[in-house]
């Protein structure tokens, strides 16, 4: 963390202006008062409907599936069928070195008291699910389902009644409740504490950066004070799209929006109050010293709001429910911290006066910081030898991004939790007892009308073992097929795939085939394709942004490739630590889209942050390569700190019980760390150095510093 010290020496004050008043007059108190009072009467009103935001998120699994895939249809089709709503489950019963006489009578108790305490599907006159034997004799799997599950609090419910009637067996038995209802209940318990410790953490985590950043007892408080006004305001407006537009808010994409606010906002909030302490030192009044910090780095938070909002709004092309609903979702919490770190933190920083810093209290008058920092020492090593630096560094990110073939495949249903529940735990017992057959049926919906030739061709796909002709309703029938290789494998997906080739030539079947397996297929396959359009996108938005910014071609050029870069070297140590370090058994199917889309559009930030502080110099008539090292030099500690607060965050994401978010949060704490110490003060600084004027081709920089180049050899006599 770079050090917060304050020179003590003082510079001469200057001599306020005639009338012994300083600029700014009335307007420095009325102004910041009144934007406070803006804020608390939209916290007042926005506080109700924040809270209410829980209540409407959803984590059904069509809430995380492609729009327009046949399981996703598939899922919605069979809840409509007479007992739609049921909840599948498998009770199973195993003993190391067989089960006795009296654990299977006990079996057939406990499935006994199941069927007549709940009503099972496709069980008539009292007859019980068929419980089947392992061929070791270690293992009993019954696998049943559960009607009128519909809503998701009484399928919980029902899985942990049953749960608890089936605990507390004798020493040796293990019996366990797993199957997708029972991992939907275990889902549900993981999702519904994530909320709380995701906030609790995150604020933990930026207050404990902020203090050591500051070095103040209060200072710390007033920017964190922000973010959750900020938190607060965004999950009001998230709840307000949810009911105008039916937007999908998940616990994914609610849980990114809390950590985008809490790293985001205090990205920006780093940058004001670095700039405001500055120019308090130029100014008597803070009233003018913020609108002196707030006109210099302004534009630079706005575009880089711009940049992660737009990046984060290219998500709406995608098909993939989850990731589309995260655009709009994460864009409201980056629009939400932008407005309140530009708006709220200036007038309170106003308000609280130039003593809000104490003990290092910048004075009216002092003289700016003069020591030799790391940023100092590293600007000077760029400038030395930027080719060295720019090749050297080109290199290690190269090898880093070949960890990316080191990744693990894709991650199954059953790993997605880095703490194995019970349902996960049921599931490997019944693969380790039957490896050669699948447990899990793949379901097929076909026209009723077709039904006799559906089925036919679903006996006679290769890989099925067994159909079983299942529940009609709406014109619609319902099979479910058996696969030979266990659920998941590559060899079950083979025979979705045939199944699916088989019943596309079907005249009039409108056949679709689902179920979970399936689910994970389409997911896998629409990643890939929403990676086709959602990337491009991305780079298009973050060029369009920087060029605006920065009035130039070479510079956006160069910022977007060094973030691509930092972003396959992130994905490449995931690579070397997801299975080999965590034991992640498989990586998300969405982690390289997601991972791709966060780190350009917030790796870009810093390239702003740097660039347009040295586009600032240069519009002083300072050289770019001179531009660059003042510009590393009074921005790399923001820089740094904004880095390790935002990396900070994103890692607390990695602390909860979900692959997916751990994944997540790791390549994206890494790609940030790597461009806050790597990319941004050596590689773009020593592009700079090598570049000269041609950063800012074709623009009026570029045009004027070779004008004066002319003119200083002209004047030379050359």
């Amino acid at each position: 963390m770079p050090p917060a010290t304050e020179v003590t020496e003082r510079a001469p004050k200057p001599t306020p202006r005639s009338g012994g008043r300083a600029p700014g007059g009335s307007r420095s108190r009325t102004v910041p008062w009144a934007v406070v009072a803006l804020w608390v009467v939209a916290l007042a009103l926005a506080a109700p409907f924040a809270g209410k935001l829980m209540d409407v998120t959803r984590d059904k699994p069509t809430d995380y599936l492609p729009g327009g895939a046949d399981s996703t249809r598939v899922q919605h089709l069979v809840e409509k069928l007479p007992g739609g709503n049921t909840s599948a489950l498998l009770l199973v019963h195993h003993r190391d070195g067989g089960l006795t006489a009296a654990d299977r009578e006990l079996a057939r108790g406990q499935v006994r008291q199941i069927a007549g305490t709940y009503s099972l599907a496709g069980e008539k006159d009292g007859a019980l699910p068929r419980t089947v034997p392992a061929k070791d004799g270690e293992t009993l799997l019954t696998a049943f389902s559960l009607t009128g599950m519909g809503d998701e609090d009484v399928r919980d419910e029902a899985v942990h009644r049953i749960r608890d009637e089936i605990a507390g067996q004798p020493r040796g038995l293990t019996v366990e409740l797993g199957g997708p209802g029972a991992m939907a209940a275990d889902s549900s318990e993981i999702f519904e504490s994530v909320d709380g410790t995701l906030m609790l953490g995150t604020a933990v985590v930026v207050a404990l950066l902020l203090i050591l950043t500051y070095r103040s007892p209060v200072l710390w408080l007033v920017p964190l004070l922000v973010v959750g006004v900020a938190a607060l305001a965004a999950r009001a407006l998230v709840y307000g799209l949810v009911q105008a537009f039916d937007l999908t808010a998940t616990t994914m994409n609610t849980s990114v929006m809390t950590v985008l606010i809490f790293g985001a906002g205090t990205d920006y909030a780093l940058l004001l109050v670095s700039r405001y302490r500055e120019e308090l030192r130029a100014h008597q009044r803070p009233f003018d010293a913020m609108t002196a910090a707030l006109r210099g780095c302004g534009p630079a938070v706005l575009a880089s709001s711009g940049t992660v909002a737009a990046g984060l709004l290219c998500l709406l092309a995608a098909d993939l429910n989850s990731v589309n609903a995260l655009g709009p979702v994460g864009a409201v919490g980056v629009v939400c911290a932008l407005v309140a770190m530009t708006t709220l933190l200036p007038a309170l920083l106003v308000l609280l006066g130039r003593r809000l810093f104490w003990p290092l209290i910048p004075a009216y008058g002092s003289a700016a910081p003069a020591r030799r920092t790391l940023f100092t020492a590293m600007g000077g090593s760029a400038g030395r030898r930027p080719v060295t630096v720019l090749v050297g560094g080109a290199l290690l990110l190269g090898a880093l991004c070949l960890g990316t073939l080191a990744l693990p495949g894709d991650l199954r249903e059953q790993d997605t939790f880095t703490e194995k529940p019970e349902s996960v735990s049921a599931q490997e017992t019944v693969q380790k007892a039957f490896p050669d057959s699948s447990s899990r049926p793949v379901t097929v919906l076909a026209r009723a009308t077709a039904a006799p030739d559906v089925e036919r061709a679903v006996r006679g796909t290769d890989g099925v073992v067994r159909v079983e002709k299942g529940r009609s309703g709406g014109g619609w029938t319902e099979f479910s097929a058996f696969a030979k290789d266990r659920p998941e494998s590559e060899g079950e997906l083979d025979t979705i795939r045939r199944l699916r080739g088989e019943l596309t030539g079907l005249d009039g079947a409108e056949a679709l085939v689902g179920g979970p397996s399936a689910q994970q297929l389409d997911l896998r396959e629409t990643n890939a394709d929403d990676r086709k359009v959602v990337i491009p996108l991305v780079l298009a938005a973050v060029l369009v942004i920087l060029i605006a910014l920065l009035r130039s071609l070479v510079a956006p050029l160069i910022l977007t490739a060094a973030v691509v870069a930092t972003w396959g070297a992130a994905l490449g140590l995931g690579g070397l630590a997801f299975e080999p370090v965590l034991g992640f058994e498989g990586l998300d199917a969405g982690i390289p889209l997601m991972t791709f889309v966060f780190l350009v559009a917030l790796g870009v930030d810093y390239g702003i942050f740097l660039m347009h502080r040295t586009r600032e110099e240069s519009l002083r008539g300072v050289p770019v390569a001179a531009a660059s090292l003042i510009a590393l030099r009074t921005t790399g500690g923001v820089i740094a700190s904004a880095g390790i607060v935002l990396a900070a965050t994103f890692c607390v994401l990695a602390t909860l019980p979900m692959v997916l978010m751990a994944e997540l949060g790791l390549v994206i704490a890494v790609g940030v760390l790597l461009d806050t110490f790597l990319v941004r003060t050596y590689l773009v600084t020593s592009a700079a150095q090598l570049l000269k004027r041609w950063m800012w081709w074709p623009g009026r920089l570029f045009r004027a510093e070779g004008e004066a180049g002319s003119a200083a050899g002209s004047a030379r006599g050359e």
